[in-house]
């Protein structure tokens, strides 16, 4: 299996966050079998997000989302999706950080647009985004 991780521009403003974060992924047995750096444009952030259009977050969301580079990976694994969505926690970091203080949203996100990741949500959507990414 495989799915689409975003480590979103916030993260990569710290390079300790981006090494404690690439050997968590690791230490539950799961492989990075694509890495790319890239900078999103406000069309493709659109493209990418396009789902989320005319809600009241989409403009919030686009911006955070141009306001510097972001990490995609290609993670695989067993179950890689649910095991990667279950690190993330909920897309909301204040309540992670009572429910679960322990996942990757309590610890590195901010707000509720600021999360920090992105994971897919299906198989389906994996292979969408990531042909959108990789190409």
């Amino acid at each position: 299996e495989v799915t689409l991780a975003l480590l979103k521009p916030d993260l990569l403003m710290d390079p300790a966050s981006i090494h404690t974060i690439l050997e968590e992924i690791h230490s539950h047995n799961i492989h990075i079998t694509r890495r790319k750096t890239l900078q999103w444009t406000r069309a493709e952030a659109e493209q990418f997000y396009n789902e989320h259009q005319g809600r009241f977050f989409f403009n919030r969301l686009v911006g955070y989302m141009t306001s510097g580079p972001l990490m995609a990976l290609e993670l695989s694994g067993p179950g890689v999706i649910s095991k990667w969505r279950g690190m993330l926690g909920s897309t909301h970091p204040v309540r992670m950080r009572v429910e679960r203080p322990k996942c990757l949203r309590a610890r590195f996100g901010l707000t509720d647009t600021r999360n920090a990741f992105h994971g897919s949500d299906s198989l389906e959507a994996a292979k969408r985004e990531l042909k959108f990414i990789f190409k």
